[in-house]
């Protein structure tokens, strides 16, 4: 039977929204039946009336969803609920449906502060729900095989990483003709950080879920270059980690003629790796006693984690919409496991938790300090 699921926000004109919506339906095993798809309920009930959504599962908001939902009979309510709102609006839908007893399926950055965060942990500890956020590029295979590269040793002890998120789309000024710029730089919607939090906390988790490294202290210098701007639109941070390695992450959103060349290198004592989201379905192995090697998503040769979240046969491309479809196959696998009363297994368990989202609003945090104050490093703890 499919999982059935209700989405907020997503509606009209949402990029991201749509993007969920169709890696949720990828496997065929789930089916969006509710809504409330704005914040506005006349553009909320126009939204569910073009994904042809029933008029009693149409809702004008996100508390009256909730309320409706949570009083049907349990074999008629939703399994779970999609936010993709604008940041401000990710923390009380979420912490609402959490502590109601629905799994939660979230966009990232997670929340607006610790604080938040720290409250969602809670909830969802004490409920057991299933919550996940969609750091989608954890979702690549051959990340996952670069994870298992790490893992299993094969670049010896790590020394030094280098991660990157390089966009150019916020060049000039362009948040009063521009729906996804105005909020994505708005302190009020975005939260603290603008391409700290709206990139870069895809860059720490990327690192974090590829290395398993812990920050020990960071040295962080945000900048806006768009006049006028009231958000860093440009990001440099130097890690140190608790192993003696070192690290550099690199966000911006002013890095003219770039797209989305988010990248990762990683350098042991035996070699290293290299992945471009660019292109995904390769990454490279690089053996200081011989010739680069290029590992290719698909074949048979890969570890269990990259082979389960191939689509397709080797050959034909896979990457956007299919990586978080595999966030959703891993998060609804386990949310079906929970319902069938089982264990759910080590790959099923493999997306991003409440505790990586509260790790990645604590990293925005200290980026932040840091950025703002003399001290040359911050502790990270």
């Amino acid at each position: 039977m499919k999982l059935k699921y209700g989405q907020i926000g997503g509606g009209r004109g949402s990029f991201i929204g749509a993007v969920h919506r169709r890696a949720a339906a990828m496997d065929g095993k789930t089916e969006l039946i509710a809504g409330a798809f704005s914040s506005t309920p006349e553009k909320a009930k126009a939204s569910g009336q073009d994904l042809m959504i029933a008029d009693d599962r149409n809702y004008g908001s996100w508390e009256e969803m909730l309320d409706v939902e949570r009083n049907r009979p349990e074999s008629e309510r939703i399994d779970f609920v999609n936010i993709v709102t604008p940041n401000h609006m990710h923390f009380h839908p979420a912490r609402e449906f959490i502590e109601a007893g629905f799994n939660v399926i979230m966009d990232k950055p997670m929340v607006h502060s610790s604080r938040q965060a720290k409250e969602l942990i809670e909830a969802t500890e004490e409920t057991g729900v299933v919550f996940a956020l969609t750091h989608n590029y954890t979702g690549y295979p051959m990340v996952k095989e670069a994870r298992h590269w790490v893992e299993s040793g094969k670049l010896g002890t790590i020394n030094k990483v280098v991660v990157e998120y390089p966009q150019g789309w916020l060049l000039t000024r362009m948040e009063d003709e521009n729906k996804q710029a105005a909020w994505r730089t708005d302190p009020a919607r975005a939260g603290i950080a603008g391409a700290m939090g709206d990139i870069g906390s895809h860059c720490e988790n990327l690192l974090s879920y590829v290395t398993g490294l812990e920050i020990d202290a960071l040295c962080a210098e945000l900048t806006t270059f768009a006049p006028g701007r009231q958000l860093d639109d440009d990001a440099t941070v130097m890690l140190r980690f608790t192993n003696g390695a070192r690290g550099l992450l690199w966000c911006s959103q002013i890095a003219a003629a770039e797209e989305n060349d988010v990248n990762i290198r990683v350098y042991g004592s035996k070699g290293s790796l290299e992945w471009h989201q660019e292109t995904p379905n390769t990454v490279l192995f690089k053996d200081p006693a011989g010739p680069v090697q290029v590992h290719k998503r698909g074949n048979g040769y890969l570890c269990e984690a990259a082979q389960r979240a191939a689509q397709l046969p080797p050959g034909h491309p896979e990457a956007f919409y299919e990586a978080f479809a595999n966030i959703f196959m891993n998060f609804t696998d386990t949310v079906r496991a929970k319902k069938d009363g089982r264990e759910p297994t080590a790959l099923e368990l493999d997306f991003p938790s409440v505790y990586d989202g509260a790790r990645g609003v604590k990293f925005i945090e200290k980026v932040v300090e840091n950025s703002q104050s003399d001290l040359k490093w911050t502790p990270f703890n």
